[in-house]
């Protein structure tokens, strides 16, 4: 495919592109007819039907800027993309046109706005990965201490709450309170209640298995978080402003969830900390420029070690999404599937590096 364009590609900072040209006067004239006809098919001229007026009428009712705009609308709609595929521009965002010379048999002159996926450069992640795999870690126990505490945390969330009314001599005003009861007995009734559990040595000894691997997940996740930040800190990106645009929406979304579920209204609550959607989204600035560079980094990783999800994990995984969530895209779902099993895969090739 021929683009028969004459244009310049200037690359400007944080990977937008600029895009600076003409396209011929001949070929500009050739969309004239169909401008035309668009146009007519939207205006109402007495005694004709839509898009039946002749072309005379038609000039004499339909302003010439009105068509050299349509023109140039028809125009850029084919010749953008084919700008687009023979540059090889990833292009990530719309573009946004001005035209710069406008009139009949003139080249349409335009100028183009638009930004492309960055340039990541990245330092040895391999090396940094084994570095910090092979740190020296304290050893996870559990404490007996830590088990007395979740043990006296599970019988106060099965204690039962008893309503008192407590009248006041002094002023005959009565004063309503909910007060919790005394703590369920820790017996091997109790733990039979909770699950499959024979007696109550048998309930600690899995508590203790328990808390013990959320304590080894949770120096897993401290682990893979420092090996990111580092394999980040050394890295060059210039991270396109929509990229953080879309972390920062993805963080305040999550915000309104939360706070909506907990039955307030989100315009209440920034009312309350007496702040606008547009503060906060300065406030996350920093921190959707992370999220934007890590899901860069790991898009790069997974390009560079060829690390894909497995087809059947995704299926499984969009069927239990599909499931628990009746109104969910199944496009979208599979998107995600597969970025949170990509993602998955390179955390566990990162950590595979002794």
């Amino acid at each position: 495919m021929t683009n028969q364009t004459n244009h310049t590609i200037n690359k400007l900072p944080k990977s937008v592109v600029e895009i600076i040209g003409e396209l011929d006067s001949a070929i500009f004239e050739g969309y004239f007819q169909k401008a035309l006809k668009n146009l007519g098919e939207k205006v109402e001229i007495d005694g004709f039907r839509p898009g039946k007026a002749p072309e005379n009428i038609l000039l004499s009712k339909i302003p010439e800027i009105k068509i050299l705009e349509e023109m140039a609308e028809l125009a850029l709609a084919e010749h953008y993309p084919k700008i687009i595929e023979e540059s090889k521009l990833d292009v990530i965002s719309r573009p946004e046109i001005a035209i710069t010379k406008l009139g009949r048999n003139n080249p349409l002159g335009f100028k183009i706005m638009t930004t492309i996926m960055p340039d990541v450069e990245l330092t040895d992640y391999k090396k940094i990965a084994k570095e910090i795999n092979t740190e020296k870690e304290e050893e996870i126990t559990v404490t007996e201490e830590e088990i007395e505490n979740t043990i006296q945390d599970i019988r106060k969330s099965r204690a039962k709450k008893q309503h008192i009314t407590e009248i006041k001599p002094e002023d005959g005003e009565n004063k309503e309170e909910t007060k919790e009861a005394d703590l369920p007995e820790f017996n091997d009734e109790f733990v039979q209640a909770m699950g499959p559990f024979k007696n109550v040595a048998d309930f600690r000894e899995k508590l203790k298995e328990n808390i013990q691997l959320e304590k080894t997940n949770q120096a897993r996740e401290k682990k893979r978080l420092k090996i990111v930040e580092k394999i980040i800190e050394e890295a060059k990106i210039e991270v396109p402003e929509i990229l953080i645009n879309a972390e920062v929406e993805k963080i305040l979304y999550r915000m309104e969830s939360d706070i909506t579920a907990m039955g307030m209204k989100f315009d209440d609550y920034l009312k309350h900390l007496q702040k606008n959607r547009g503060d906060l989204e300065k406030e996350f600035h920093a921190d959707g420029e992370k999220k934007a560079k890590l899901g860069l980094i790991l898009n790069k990783i997974s390009k560079s070690e060829n690390i894909i999800a497995d087809i059947a994990e995704v299926e499984k995984e969009v069927a239990h999404i599909i499931e628990h969530y009746k109104d969910a895209d199944p496009e979208r779902a599979r998107i995600y599937a597969e970025n949170i099993l990509t993602n998955e895969k390179i955390f566990q090739f990162l950590e595979d590096q002794k």
